[in-house]
């Protein structure tokens, strides 16, 4: 997609790109224009939800965690991650996030999949737009805009 038609996305459009990313991650296009393009097509759905819910599947806790936080800074939400106390016992094991933008909370254990990345759930009333997108790469915003 050129610097043009990134420009004129549609909501419609965003969805279509959203919905190819899944599980399958070997094909996906993760060169920089093309992560600059998710990055934008994921901000402008979620602007248009009423909130999300967001999975994450990381090697660690600490991984997990700053991918949690860099999404959550990318939304516009902010968290302090510092007073939470229901974290897994082991902090280098496998882990899975659950995020509820509504509630502002987490809960995070041991997982035990091989899938990485983060899941985007959209809530509310737009059926356009409701769905879950995902797995999106852990670093998504943690990479440097062109």
């Amino acid at each position: 997609m050129s610097e043009s038609e990134m420009n004129t996305l549609t909501i419609a459009d965003a969805v279509k790109l959203l919905k190819i990313y899944g599980c399958d991650t070997e094909n996906q296009d993760n060169s920089p224009t093309a992560i600059k393009q998710l990055r934008k097509a994921l901000l402008m759905v979620a602007q248009e939800s009423e909130w999300e819910n967001l999975g994450i599947c990381a090697d660690n806790l600490v991984q997990g965690l700053e991918a949690l936080q860099s999404y959550l800074e990318a939304l516009g939400y902010s968290y302090d991650f510092s007073q939470k106390d229901r974290k897994p016992e082991n902090l280098e094991e496998s882990v899975y996030i659950k995020f509820n933008t509504r509630k502002m909370n987490y809960y995070a254990d041991t997982y035990t999949g091989n899938s990485r990345g983060v899941l985007v759930a959209m809530q509310g009333d737009d059926e356009a737009i409701i769905g879950t997108y995902g797995h999106f790469p852990l670093n998504l915003f943690n990479e440097t805009s062109d």
